[in-house]
């Protein structure tokens, strides 16, 4: 199924054919650069199940993305249910991963703009959230891009202490 379509993209449900390009995003320092570590197959095919999970229980999740002129998959993006304890949480996030090379053609923002507008309109969500590491410019960029504000910074208690990815910044946008 497609659920949205932009002038470049296909934002739509997972494929078994996705796993391969999915397990190498998930493998790449690059691309990983913002997260705790890269995942192994075995930890990709446990993401990628509970992902389609998600999808069926609230029917919503992260979506895979296409480019629609070479149809190649490059990567998610969409909601996600956050629970992990902290003072805005449970709550919708929305948020993205893309393979390198399609970074810098504007499709984070483009997919990332659609999945909010399919949420307030489609979904019914009143509120979205999305949080990322401080350092993490490029998401950070796409947030502001998108008509998120910025919240707060806070420590994520998934992170190591000792890590330079303990330090989020949170961002909200809620249906106008």
């Amino acid at each position: 199924m497609i659920y949205l379509e932009t002038s470049r993209l296909q934002i739509r449900d997972w494929e078994e054919t996705d796993l391969g390009p999915f397990s190498r995003l998930n493998v790449d320092e690059k691309v990983m650069t913002y997260f705790p570590k890269t995942l192994s197959s075995a930890e990709t095919n446990a993401f990628y199940k509970s992902i389609i999970s998600e999808i069926k229980e609230y029917g919503f999740g992260l979506y895979a993305v296409e480019e629609k002129e070479s149809k190649e998959f490059i990567g998610f993006i969409g909601f996600h249910r956050t629970t992990f304890e902290a003072d805005f949480t449970p709550c919708i996030e929305i948020g993205w991963r893309l393979k390198k090379e399609a970074w810098g053609k504007g499709f984070a923002t483009e997919g990332a703009t659609a999945c909010l507008h399919y949420g307030f309109t489609e979904l019914g969500f009143s509120d979205v959230y999305s949080f990322t590491a401080d350092i993490n410019k490029p998401s950070k960029n796409v947030m502001r891009k998108i008509g998120m504000n910025f919240i707060k910074t806070f420590d994520h208690p998934k992170v190591k202490e000792d890590s330079p990815l303990k330090k989020h910044v949170l961002f909200h946008i809620n249906q106008k």
